[in-house]
């Protein structure tokens, strides 16, 4: 059975597809890109249908990721296949455990930066870039890649575990 995992930001062309792009690449190198399902989505459709924004694309394929994508809208009824919901932020977190169906739904919502222990517990989110420039595209690829090792962690351990 495939253990899936869903990134959810605002419009799902800056964050959460770049931290889908570093996932999949972290499960391929990890040997699990055939146990494990990666993907993302919006929590508003404003940019259903487009590709990432041309920053985000850029900056990962600079750092030899996969820049394909194409942007969709959260859909509630998708709780019931989803492993994990991983919100690049506070507000996202909200929203999604607010559509949830049930209690446990809402369980599977977790901030990605949760998962990266230098990350400061105060600041828990992954601050949206598109108003920037580069650099602020650069800064949430950084955060991304930081904390996508510990998710990677959990994630195989929640597989392994499901095996055993």
């Amino acid at each position: 059975m495939t253990y899936r995992v869903c990134f959810v930001c605002t419009g799902n062309i800056c964050r959460s597809p770049m931290a889908e792009a570093v996932f999949r690449e972290r499960l391929r190198a990890a040997g699990l890109d055939d146990r494990v399902h990666a993907d993302s989505a919006g929590t508003d459709g404003w940019h259903e249908g487009e590709g990432a924004d041309p920053r985000t694309v850029a900056v990962l394929e600079e750092h030899g990721y996969d820049g394909a994508h194409t942007a969709r809208l959260f859909q509630p009824s998708w709780f019931d296949r989803l492993d994990l919901v991983v919100a690049l932020d506070a507000g996202h977190l909200g929203v999604l455990r607010r559509l949830a169906p049930t209690e446990r739904d809402a369980a599977k919502v977790r901030l990605l930066r949760s998962y990266d222990p230098a990350a400061d517990g105060d600041d828990p989110d992954v601050p949206d870039p598109y108003y920037g420039d580069t650099g602020d595209f650069e800064q949430c690829l950084a955060m991304v890649e930081a904390a996508t090792s510990g998710l990677l962690d959990a994630v195989r351990a929640d597989v392994e575990g499901r095996v055993a």
